[in-house]
């Protein structure tokens, strides 16, 4: 299996919230490093991350659809390959019996081990844009 379809296999996996497979994705390690869109920003090791995903799938929060909108782009090694995009959220919040619906565009990058001839998720980067992070728009002229 190639690193992208690693990436996309992880990412239907969340969708289906199927706990046990999601963890599968990761180097159980102490130093594997995940940096989230949400107000944690960061969880370093393995069982964070897996306490971190235990959570996600009780939760109430769903992600319907995980598209690639620009890339993958990857490069991959005999020992390590890193994927990278931008990506596509579709996100359903269930409360108090209604539904909200929403998409969301994200930055994502991995860093992936070759760990007996697959590919192990060693350090994943998923954020969001900030409109305006400066207060000066766009530095880059049209």
């Amino acid at each position: 299996m190639t690193a992208i379809e690693t990436v996309n296999q992880h990412y239907q996996v969340i969708m289906d919230k199927n706990l046990e497979e999601i963890c599968h994705k990761y180097i159980q390690s102490q130093d594997t490093y995940v940096v989230l869109e949400g107000p944690r920003l960061t969880t370093i090791g393995f069982e964070k991350i897996k306490k971190g995903w235990t959570d996600f799938c009780a939760s109430s929060l769903s992600l319907d659809s995980i598209n690639w909108i620009e890339g993958p782009f990857t490069d991959e090694c005999k020992e390590m390959a890193w994927v990278s995009g931008i990506i596509s959220l579709g996100v359903s919040i269930n409360k108090h019996n209604t539904t909200n619906k929403f998409t969301n565009t994200f930055r994502a990058s991995f860093v992936l081990l070759n760990q007996n001839n697959k590919w192990k998720i060693k350090h994943e980067h998923v954020s969001i844009a900030h409109n305006d992070p400066y207060g000066i728009g766009d530095w880059l002229k049209k």
